[in-house]
């Protein structure tokens, strides 16, 4: 790590919005600790939880931000606002980065073309074989065709970028309650390259489909596509699934 005025400046910032997850924050900052790349730092931007989201983030050594005003975009932004890293890696409450991770996308940067990185998801839990193969065909290969449509799609989940590309692109989209990662994404990549990386797998919690059912979430996320597209805007109705 460097030292600018004596504050640390790691290389990487991981930046995690949370609230009230107790049951599945230490699953990210578990895999965290586990890394293979050491320089970088934690930042957990807290929506004011009430219950032990906090108490784990200061366990595990995290920088721990409070953010009262509603919406992933702006946690986000306000994580990445707080970063003393180059490096921005997104990711969420309820994902466990595999222990290579950072070291991968610390390498991708070594490129000064490269602005932003993603790679595979699979299902934390144990899961059916059905959505084992929907995440596989979700975040490899559609993710890779969209690449190559020159629309690359990410996820929140895992989503590397470059910090001064980031601010020039104008972060994250407040005001879209989802799909605010590809719109951020559709602006980053006109600053330089963006890639995939196959080995930067995440294993992200299937929480969601669990709870709304495999059609509804297929429904909602296709939805989502088209409207975006159409008018630059996202569904809304997004509710937290704790």
């Amino acid at each position: 790590m460097q030292r600018c005025s004596g504050v640390v400046m790691p290389k990487i910032s991981v930046i995690i919005p949370s609230y009230n997850e107790e049951k599945y924050l230490n699953y990210p900052l578990n895999a965290l600790h586990k890394q293979t790349f050491k320089d970088f730092e934690i930042i957990v931007v807290d929506g004011n939880s009430s219950d032990k989201t906090r108490d784990i983030a200061k366990k595990h050594g995290a920088r721990i931000i409070i953010e009262k005003r509603k919406g992933i975009g702006l946690a986000r932004n306000t994580g990445a606002k707080k970063a003393r890293g180059s490096i921005l890696f997104f990711t969420n409450a309820d994902t466990a980065p595999s222990p290579d991770v950072l070291n991968i996308y610390n390498e991708m940067f070594k490129d000064n073309a490269v602005v932003a990185a993603t790679g595979p998801m699979v299902p934390l839990e144990k899961t059916t074989h059905f959505i084992q193969f929907g995440y596989k065909f979700a975040s490899v290969s559609l993710a890779k065709f969209s690449f190559k449509l020159g629309m690359p799609a990410m996820s929140g989940s895992n989503i590397a970028v470059r910090k001064a590309s980031f601010e020039k692109a104008g972060g994250f989209n407040e005001l879209l309650e989802t799909y605010e990662d590809i719109d951020l994404i559709a602006r980053v990549k006109r600053l330089g390259s963006v890639v995939y990386a196959d080995d930067a797998v995440v294993a992200t919690s299937t929480r969601r489909i669990e709870a709304w059912g495999v059609r509804k979430y297929i429904l909602f996320n296709a939805g989502n596509v088209l409207r975006y597209n159409l008018s630059k805007r996202s569904k809304k109705n997004y509710e937290p699934i704790r």
